[in-house]
């Protein structure tokens, strides 16, 4: 609506209005009409005077936005603002799960009823609740943007709220123990073993040297990709970048997740022997120096692989299979099993708040109630 009270200002009675039209000229550029008065009856003449006034020189009141308009606008200024990566799921996201339904509905006829059929033909989907709430982030973010932009005088996605949890039981989190990890990587290092001594490749080790970490160090999969040579210093590992393989064209290097990924991680003896033998194998390379991959050399592993190595790891090893990002979860669950501070665990994760951690992992902390309920005992 571009109709404004200017509270406080009143003339013989009346409260002063302010008119405001934003609209596209005939060559595309964006521009704004503004006009005071006063009386709210004078003010929607004068919006009516106004947009007819842009009507008769052929130019498009902003007010007539679709979906897709103010997508399109909204992508062009916030693409140099975030990590590319996270620009292409947002366009992802916004291709899947908004545009089928609500691409071609003008923004200024939006309304609470339309949005709340929206989010039901979402939750339909049968989606993840991480996925459907990313979803309404976006949404959100979009319609956030119109009322920035003054195309829109509130966000009617918010009166309709995010997507809740729902009271169904999740479903338990998948991760392997350390004695399963130890199964599962011990085929790992027989196929190598044996790649190397009958055939004289050495790529089956870089597999091997990647479950390793994810298992030990909770990194995430781009995290990993993204190691050199030169972020090992002794028992610490450096984390300053990551790598996605998600875009068109050739690998992406780019800045990590958020400030709190930017870390240093203390490794346990068993991968600092890992990576020690690893790094023996790719020197006998003539061209190897520092900025190699760790885990590939000259270029980062394929995702499709990675994950086709890992359920022939874990098949050969009579387990379960995981995901990739489980890897985490399974670092995780050893650590707080053991009692490690949800703090630390917050740190090497490389999470912005401990609330995140908290809220995905406080299930695997054992309970104590019954040491707890000793203690106040010993109160009487």
């Amino acid at each position: 609506m571009p109709i404004y009270k200017v509270e406080g200002i009143k003339k013989d009675g009346l409260q002063k209005y302010k008119v405001r039209i934003n609209y596209f000229s005939s060559d595309g550029t964006k521009r704004q009409l503004t006009r005071v008065t006063f009386g709210s009856e004078s003010a929607r003449d004068l919006e009516r005077e106004l947009l007819n006034k842009i009507k008769d020189q052929n130019e498009k009141p902003v007010r007539g936005l679709t979906v897709q308009q103010l997508f399109d606008e909204y992508e062009i200024a916030k693409k140099p603002e975030i990590r590319e990566c996270t620009f292409e799921k947002n366009k992802k996201e916004y291709r899947l799960y908004v545009q089928p339904t609500m691409a071609k509905v003008r923004i200024d006829k939006l309304t609470v009823p339309m949005l709340q059929k929206w989010k039901l033909t979402v939750e339909e989907k049968g989606l993840a609740l991480k996925t459907k709430q990313y979803a309404y982030g976006i949404f959100r973010a979009i319609l956030n943007y119109a009322v920035r932009m003054e195309y829109l005088s509130n966000n009617p996605l918010l009166k309709v709220g995010n997507f809740k949890e729902s009271l169904s039981i999740k479903p338990d989190m998948k991760f392997y123990t350390a004695d399963e990890f130890r199964i599962f990587i011990s085929t790992a290092r027989r196929l190598a073993e044996e790649q190397q001594v009958k055939k004289n490749i050495l790529i089956e080790w870089d597999y091997y040297v990647f479950f390793n970490i994810a298992f030990y160090t909770g990194l995430r999969k781009g995290e990993i990709h993204a190691l050199k040579w030169s972020d090992i210093n002794g028992a610490f590992l450096y984390i300053r970048r990551s790598i996605t393989q998600k875009l068109k064209g050739a690998d992406r290097e780019t800045s990590v997740k958020n400030k709190s990924s930017l870390r240093t991680i203390q490794m346990p003896l068993p991968l600092i022997r890992i990576l020690e033998e690893h790094k023996k194998r790719q020197m006998q390379l003539e061209y190897f120096t520092d900025d190699f991959r760790v885990c590939g050399g000259e270029r980062s592993l394929r995702d499709t692989t990675i994950s086709n190595k890992n359920m022939k790891y874990a098949k050969l090893s009579g387990l379960d299979v995981i995901r990739i990002h489980d890897y985490r979860h399974s670092h995780v669950s050893l650590l707080a099993n053991e009692g490690i501070n949800i703090q630390e665990i917050a740190r090497r994760l490389g999470h912005a708040r401990v609330e995140m951690t908290w809220n995905t992992y406080s299930h695997l902390y054992p309970r104590e109630e019954e040491r707890a309920v000793e203690i106040l005992n010993m109160v009487a």
